[in-house]
């Protein structure tokens, strides 16, 4: 019986698995380290409906551009380009949500709470929104490793897109909560969001 999936995509196909098994569990795990238990619902997975349809339309575009065009699956350097990123970007925002601890959280803080400090070491010393840039590498990545030129595209632009409206959301409340002190941090410091300044 012939092979429906070459070893090459058994490969990419795991990978993408454990990538988001790994990447959701530990948001999860984090979140609950961090806030307890009774403060965290499952939309510390980060799970919406729109990232199910992204990640299904990234599957339906692996295995028709497998079927139909295998060759572009088949290119080792830029999975392993991809594989890179996802190992990167998941880095980047581990080390983002362990160094701001309690201050991280999944939803934007409008109301500036006892625990709430500004957070400027460690991995927030380069960028500002290191938990953005992580995810924003982390997630094009997947695409990448998957060798989807389509989701690739895709991806990059609507989580781009997502943190450009995003980042001046919560710098809003972040300038109503530290002031002049966050005026001067985000001088020194980028974004870490490509073109996303303020």
């Amino acid at each position: 019986m012939m092979e429906i999936f070459s070893d090459t995509a058994c490969r990419q196909i795991s990978q993408m698995f454990l990538a988001v098994l790994f990447f959701h569990s530990s948001e999860y795990v984090l979140a609950i380290a961090f806030h307890g238990s009774s403060n965290v619902t499952l939309k510390s997975l980060l799970i919406s409906k729109y990232y199910l349809l992204a990640m299904v339309f990234s599957m339906v575009e692996y295995t028709a551009e497998y079927f139909f065009f295998p060759g572009w699956k088949e290119y080792w350097w830029i999975s392993n380009v991809g594989l890179a990123m996802v190992l990167i970007g998941e880095i980047i925002r581990k080390m983002a949500i362990i160094t701001a601890g309690q201050a991280f959280t999944h939803l934007i803080k409008i109301y500036h709470e006892e625990h709430h400090q500004l957070v400027t070491h460690g991995v927030y010393r380069f960028v500002r929104h290191p938990g953005y840039c992580g995810f924003l590498i982390w997630s094009v990545g997947t695409q990448i490793m998957l060798c989807n030129p389509i989701s690739t595209i895709g991806f990059a632009i609507i989580v781009w897109n997502f943190f450009h409206e995003r980042i001046p959301y919560e710098e809003y409340f972040l300038r109503q909560f530290f002031g002049s002190q966050y005026d001067e941090y985000a001088k020194r410091v980028p974004s870490g969001v490509p073109f996303v300044k303020w």
